[in-house]
């Protein structure tokens, strides 16, 4: 019987479903998830979104191919799909010369509604400055970082994802915002920041 609303579904009855072969489950699932893990591995990755597409979609068949075997409550489905994301951005930086940094044309567009031409200018470059400093990073610092200020995920989340302890994500994190403050700190002015704030 197929799933019509499972707006309000948890995600582990949700795999289930689509393990039994409900299309609507994974549908549901996509929908709740593509978005977050495709900004996830564009932030990884410097910005590039088309990698990340390719990356979202991989971590997206790796979740259909392990639905049968998925076991409710021994993993939450986001956990497991961040891990994966991870994974596979590092491999791509690791299999790829790094682009040490991120060109006005490289940023995407400013959505309709922007306050203005200067402001999405400003916004763009400090865009382009966050993603060529996360660049200059160590892998795992700048996963930590991101994990934790760009996608909002808790410290036990990403000890989860990172499989390490959460004591090591907060020296991550904390090793990895001080480089990016040290690498940004005389660029307050051009980025827009007058009042060195």
């Amino acid at each position: 019987m197929p799933f019509d609303d499972a707006t309000d579904t948890p995600d582990d009855a949700l795999m289930v479903l689509y393990a039994s072969g409900d299309p609507g489950a994974a549908r549901v699932l996509a929908a709740r998830h593509v978005p977050r893990v495709m900004g996830f591995a564009a932030r990884m990755l410097g910005g590039d979104r088309a990698e990340a597409e390719d990356v979202a979609q991989e971590a997206m068949l790796r979740l259909w191919r392990v639905a049968p075997d998925w076991r409710p409550g021994e993993a939450r489905v986001s956990t497991w799909l961040y891990r994966v994301v991870a994974n596979l951005c590092t491999d791509r930086l690791r299999g790829r010369v790094r682009r040490r940094a991120v060109t006005l044309d490289d940023a995407p567009d400013v959505a309709d509604g922007a306050p203005g031409v200067v402001a999405g200018m400003v916004a763009r470059d400090r865009k382009a400055a966050l993603y060529a400093t996360l660049d200059l990073l160590p892998d795992r610092q700048r996963q930590a970082v991101v994990l934790r200020h760009l996608e909002g995920l808790t410290n036990p989340e990403i000890a989860l994802v990172m499989d390490i302890g959460v004591e090591a994500v907060e020296s991550l994190t904390a090793r990895g915002k001080r480089a990016l403050a040290a690498a940004l700190a005389g660029r307050q002015e051009d980025l827009g920041y007058e009042d060195g704030t």
